[in-house]
């Protein structure tokens, strides 16, 4: 099935969208998000159109969550850059430890986004984002996130726009450790690759056809974004760019052999 769409208009969206995204005319889109199938509620695939800067923010983790009554799960995601304009940065952890008192105090006064490690991006960069991590999103990035389906979420700083922080929740969450490089790839033009295994979802870019090893990881409920060529799901549902679809395993899609695309599936009920 083709999972439907979600157009969310945001003060930091974008009026002109890359291809294959066309955005109503006088509407600033910052995101579009494929609405969970009931059969796989667990994650979330959304695209995100930056044209300034978003908040800097963190999410709790399915322990802290629950500790609170606010649901299974928290909220882990991760990056994958398609288009970066010159001077795009993704600001992901600090460059040096950090206190709760020292991070509220910077979140209070704006010094946060300075205490931040900050990356130059272009489109072939993926990051993973851990839950209680630091993070932000800059202006000109288009971004595909793959997330936890939760919303919990804390803001810390908001450049001083008029919206509500949530600094006592997020200093019980917050991490301020250097970011870790671990969580960074840049991907090569073409190739099966191994984005995430674990431990909520495992995520791959699959280059053409995929192998047998691939077939048999992907045995249960996975969504499919296609990111060059269409993809034909077991049914009919034929699912192009700027699409996400639901199948019943990965044997069940019919892949252009010049290809490529994302597979996603959950690990966890």
């Amino acid at each position: 099935m083709i999972l439907p769409t979600r157009t969310v208009e945001k003060v930091w969206g974008c009026d002109v969208l890359p291809a294959p995204f066309v955005a109503p005319e006088g509407k600033r889109i910052g995101e579009i998000w494929f609405e969970p199938p009931q059969d796989l509620p667990q994650l979330l695939v959304k695209y995100l159109f930056a044209s300034e800067k978003l908040s800097v923010q963190c999410h709790p983790c399915d322990e802290q969550t629950q500790a609170k009554g606010l649901g299974k799960q928290g909220k882990e995601e991760c990056w994958l850059v398609v288009h970066a304009e010159p001077g795009a940065q993704l600001g992901i952890g600090f460059h040096e430890e950090i206190s709760a008192a020292d991070m509220r105090a910077a979140a209070l006064d704006g010094s946060i986004e300075g205490k931040m490690a900050w990356h130059d991006v272009q489109a072939g960069d993926f990051f993973y984002i851990p839950a209680n991590t630091v993070h932000a999103i800059g202006p000109g990035c288009t971004i595909i996130e793959i997330q936890q389906n939760s919303d919990i979420t804390y803001r810390l700083y908001d450049y001083g726009r008029p919206r509500e922080l949530h600094l006592d929740e997020g200093m019980e969450v917050a991490c301020g450790a250097p970011f870790d490089p671990a969580t960074h790839q840049v991907l090569p033009p073409r190739g099966n690759t191994t984005l995430v295994d674990g431990p909520h979802f495992r995520l791959d870019r699959v280059d053409g056809i995929p192998d047998e090893a691939l077939l048999y990881a992907y045995a249960g409920k996975l969504l499919v974004i296609p990111l060059k060529g269409e993809v034909a799901i077991a049914g009919g549902d034929l699912v192009q760019p700027g699409e996400c679809g639901m199948a019943n395993d990965l044997a069940s899609v019919a892949f252009a052999p010049e290809g490529q695309c994302l597979v996603a599936m959950p690990l966890n009920a």
